[in-house]
């Protein structure tokens, strides 16, 4: 006779204890070599989550059975149990450590990854393009050139796309900031209190999102400023805090995301903004104007050490 089926308690199902409440639980029992382990999980979570049981045994300095039995004695069913647990915390941080695992399975050449690469950024591109909304195009162009001072903000990679935005941003408007600098995220904390209704923050993020981006996203924000995001899709943790959004997808087999698709994103974005905005023929040779010297006109031009050196040369060739 099978046994009944149990009663689920109240509200559905209770959902799975977390590891580093398991342990919590189950340490009163654990033997010594067992908190041994689970001393080692809970200060290394992400480099148990991708260990094999051997390597964590012998990174705790234990048998690989013992490692097995600390599993049980936390009430799971094995250490793929207990893996399979850890990962769940950090399935956006493994993504890309799984996708080249992945990759590497699968024999290829150079060749073959540039190839793979050049295609996926394709894919990317004309993804980013499949997103964009007519409607909202129109209405990040009106914002930026509307805006008494613009701030950019991105970390990470996305600090280096910020750098190039606020490049192609700067020929038209004239008051454009950039918050990533050499203080960290504390130098954009500090001109918070400055913003206000009439200026716009565009924030860039993508996987791995940083939370420094969305804390002063939000920051911006509640102060009343529009906030435009650029960034990957309405899972981002932007999304609920912009007032609208330009997506580009970033997928990268072998990094947690492509930048191709988000410079190409930005690099419409400034092309738009100059094609609306007034005077931009007189802006765009404006700027060609200040740069001029610094041009290579395909002519040879010494610089003024180079000069001096080939003059002390010539006087110590002459008899």
């Amino acid at each position: 006779m099978s046994p009944p089926a149990r009663t689920p308690p109240p509200g559905g199902e209770r959902k799975p204890l977390p590891i580093a409440a398991r342990i919590a639980r189950a340490r009163p029992q654990l033997t010594r070599s067992h908190v041994q382990v689970a001393d080692y999980v809970l200060r290394h979570p992400l480099q148990a989550a991708t260990m094999p049981i051997d390597e964590l045994a012998a990174a705790v300095g234990v048998s690989v059975a013992t490692a097995n039995r600390f599993a049980r004695a936390i009430g799971l069913d094995g250490y793929p149990m207990l893996r399979a647990e850890l990962v769940k915390g950090f399935e956006a941080m493994l993504a890309p450590v799984e996708k080249m695992r992945a990759r590497l399975a699968r024999p290829g050449t150079v060749h073959d990854a540039f190839v793979a690469a050049l295609e996926e950024s394709q894919r990317n591109i004309a993804a980013t393009r499949e997103a964009l909304s007519p409607a909202m195009c129109e209405q990040a162009v009106h914002d930026i050139l509307a805006a008494r001072r613009i701030y950019l903000v991105g970390f990470g990679s996305s600090g280096w796309l910020a750098g190039l935005l606020q490049r192609g941003l700067e020929a038209h408007c004239d008051s454009v900031h950039l918050l990533a600098s050499v203080a960290g995220a504390s130098h954009g904390a500090r001109l918070l209190p400055r913003m206000g209704a009439p200026d716009l923050l565009i924030a860039i993020t993508f996987p791995r999102y940083l939370c420094d981006t969305a804390l002063l996203a939000q920051g911006a924000a509640e102060r009343g400023v529009r906030v435009l995001a650029l960034t990957d899709g309405p899972q981002s943790p932007l999304a609920p805090i912009a007032h609208g959004a330009l997506y580009a997808p970033t997928e990268n087999c072998h990094a947690a995301s492509s930048e191709s698709s988000a410079l190409a994103l930005i690099e419409a974005l400034a092309s738009a903004v100059a094609m609306k905005a007034p005077n931009s023929v007189q802006n765009a040779a404006r700027v060609t104007e200040a740069v001029l010297p610094w041009l290579h006109d395909g002519t040879a031009r010494t610089s003024p050490a180079g000069a001096h050196a080939a003059s002390a040369r010539k006087g110590a060739a002459t008899p």
